[in-house]
């Protein structure tokens, strides 16, 4: 009896050690490089200034002409505004994919 307890226990043991094994596989394959993907979007935002030629999620290819900060119910937002051919558009930053040559990660390149 006494050894039915002690190969349960390694059985168990066994069990812990993989799951911690997919545990750091899921972090270093999933976890960990889309942090660090959205560290560099954020970085990416963080650079953007009056007369960057950007390109929005939504494929609007333009220049930036004015960056506001402005107050809404869900709280601060910034907006762009940008001038692509002759019309102008106002847009979130968050939507930005690229800045000049710098692709953000994550996005298919054009």
């Amino acid at each position: 009896m006494l050894q039915a307890q002690t190969g349960s226990g390694g059985g168990l043991t066994v069990l812990l050690l993989q799951m911690a094994a997919i545990g750091l596989v899921f972090y270093f394959l999933i976890l960990r490089p889309s942090g660090q993907a959205r560290k560099k979007q954020a970085e990416l935002l963080a650079n953007l200034k009056k007369g960057d030629e950007i390109m929005t999620s939504g494929g609007i290819v333009g220049r930036v002409r004015d960056i506001k900060e402005t107050e809404t119910a869900t709280g601060k937002e910034v907006r762009v505004t940008v001038e692509s051919g002759t019309s102008t558009v106002i847009i979130e930053r968050s939507r930005i994919v690229r800045i000049g040559a710098a692709t953000a990660p994550g996005t298919p390149a054009a």
